[in-house]
C-alpha cells in the first residue's frame, strides 16, 4: 500500500507538469527543474519500495521496481520532449500525406507551415477559398490566385458574369482570365481576405494556382530540399 501511494503522488506531480505546462511554472518551480525531480523522486521511490518489500525474493522485487521505474521515466520523458515528439509526428505525417500543410515550431519558437512536394515534383496543398476546399498548386511564378473555370464554378462564381479581358500564359498556351476578388484564402491556420485572383476561361487551365497575391503576405516563403516553408 505503501508502495502504491508513493506512486499515486508521482502521478499527481506529472499531473500539475501537463496542467502548468503553459505557464512554464509549477509549485513556483521552472517545469524542466520540476520533472527533474519527479524523475528523482521516482528513483528514490522505486529504492524505498525495494526495502518495504523485504518480504519478497530480491530478484522479483527489483524486477517489480524496473518496471515500474521505466514507466515514469518514460512519461516524464514523454512530458520534457512532448514539442519534439509533436514536431517528428507532424514531418512524418506530412511525408506520408504529401499537400497536407503541417503546422511546426522552429528552435527559435516560430511557427512554420511546412508542405512536402508531392509525386509530380511539385508543391500542392489543400487551400480553403470562400469556405469551399480546393487541391491548388502553389507556383511563385503566378502573379495572384488563378482559378481554373472548373474550381470557380465551385466556389459559386457564375463565368457569365465575369469579363475575360486579361491575357495569361498557362501549361496550355495563352488564355484569357477574368479579374475576380475572393473574400477570403486560407492554407492551414494561415487565413488572409479580400485577396486577387482570375479566373481562366474554360479547358485551359487543369489545376489552379496559388500565387503571389496571397503568398506575398506572408513573412517568408522558403525551399528547402523537398519542403516549402511558410511563415505567416
Amino acid at each position: 500500500m505503501r508502495f502504491y501511494f508513493l506512486l499515486a503522488i508521482l502521478a499527481v506531480g506529472l499531473a500539475f507538469l501537463i496542467l502548468n505546462h503553459d505557464s512554464g511554472r509549477t509549485m513556483g518551480m521552472d517545469n524542466n527543474d520540476f520533472g527533474r525531480l519527479v524523475t528523482l523522486s521516482a528513483i528514490a521511490t522505486m529504492m524505498a519500495a525495494g526495502i518495504l518489500a523485504g518480504r519478497r525474493q530480491i530478484g522479483e522485487s527489483v524486477r517489480q521496481a524496473g518496471i515500474w521505474l521505466l514507466i515514469i521515466l518514460m512519461l516524464v520523458a514523454g512530458y520534457l520532449y512532448r514539442f519534439d515528439l509533436q514536431d517528428f509526428g507532424n514531418r512524418l505525417t506530412a511525408g506520408l500525406i504529401p499537400g497536407r500543410a503541417i503546422l511546426t515550431t522552429s528552435a527559435s519558437g516560430e511557427q512554420i507551415m511546412v508542405i512536402h512536394k508531392g509525386v509530380s515534383g511539385h508543391f500542392e496543398a489543400d487551400v480553403s477559398i470562400d469556405g469551399t476546399p480546393l487541391r491548388m498548386l502553389v507556383d511563385t511564378g503566378a502573379s495572384s490566385v488563378v482559378l481554373s473555370y472548373e474550381d470557380a464554378m465551385r466556389l459559386g462564381i457564375n463565368p457569365d458574369n465575369l469579363v475575360f479581358s486579361i491575357d495569361v500564359s498557362t501549361a496550355n498556351g495563352r488564355a484569357l482570365a477574368a479579374p475576380v476578388t475572393l473574400r477570403e484564402v486560407a492554407i492551414g491556420p494561415i487565413l488572409r481576405g479580400t485577396i486577387r485572383g482570375m479566373v481562366t476561361e474554360q479547358g485551359r487551365l487543369d489545376q489552379s494556382l496559388l500565387g503571389m497575391s496571397f503568398l506575398e503576405t506572408l513573412g517568408s516563403i522558403e525551399i528547402a530540399r523537398d519542403e516549402l516553408r511558410l511563415k505567416d
